[in-house]
């Protein structure tokens, strides 16, 4: 698949944007807390792990889309996300449209750590983060929906601009192979290191 070219990246991550966000919240839902010790798909992170790493990645997201720049200091951790993680996903996943369509929405550039990026490029990276840690939940706590179709063709044509093979480690393992009549939720999971026919019983590729 061609990825798509970055003059669409605009249109293309808004648009990609909200289909991402209601898969995750659908996959949020599932999560109790004796889910929170379970592994997920990423090596060495359980659940709780994952669903704090998600959190600080949606601050940031919503931070440059709000403010038009992105801070390298991590923010405190407030409490809501160390008592009840999956809440606190899920309050950040749902903030993420306003912060679109707010005031700020019409921003085309982000400044992180004084580096420029395109917001279409930010809001595209959102939609790609989002919707793979909605399908790392969903496999943690077995419910093993993939992302729907058209969301991953989507995602399949941007990820290889955003995820590049080289120098992707160690946010990214290696591409996983898979057979040549997968789906597309099964192919970008493996083109992001995931191991899709594989449940998550052990430290897996993340």
């Amino acid at each position: 698949m061609t990825p798509a070219s970055p003059t669409a990246w605009p249109a293309e991550g808004a648009r990609l944007l909200e289909p991402s966000i209601s898969y995750a919240l659908g996959a949020a839902l599932a999560v109790t807390p004796e889910f929170l010790s379970r592994p997920t798909p990423c090596r060495e992170w359980d659940l709780r792990m994952l669903l704090r790493h998600a959190c600080e990645s949606l601050a940031a997201f919503g931070e440059g889309i709000e403010a038009g720049r992105v801070g390298l200091d991590a923010a405190a951790e407030d409490e809501a996300l160390l008592t009840d993680p999956a809440r606190a996903f899920r309050d950040r996943v749902g903030q993420l449209p306003g912060a679109w369509t707010g005031p700020g929405h019409e921003r085309h550039v982000v400044d992180i750590a004084g580096c420029p990026l395109a917001a279409g490029v930010m809001a595209a990276t959102a939609a790609l983060e989002v919707a793979v840690h909605g399908w790392d939940i969903s496999r943690a706590c077995g419910q093993r929906q993939p992302i729907p179709r058209a969301l991953a063709t989507g995602l399949l044509a941007i990820a290889p601009v955003l995820v590049p093979r080289s120098g992707r480690h160690p946010l990214f393992a290696a591409p996983v192979a898979v057979a040549a009549t997968a789906g597309p939720s099964d192919r970008l999971t493996a083109f992001l290191g995931r191991c899709p026919d594989i449940a998550p019983l052990g430290n897996w590729p993340g």
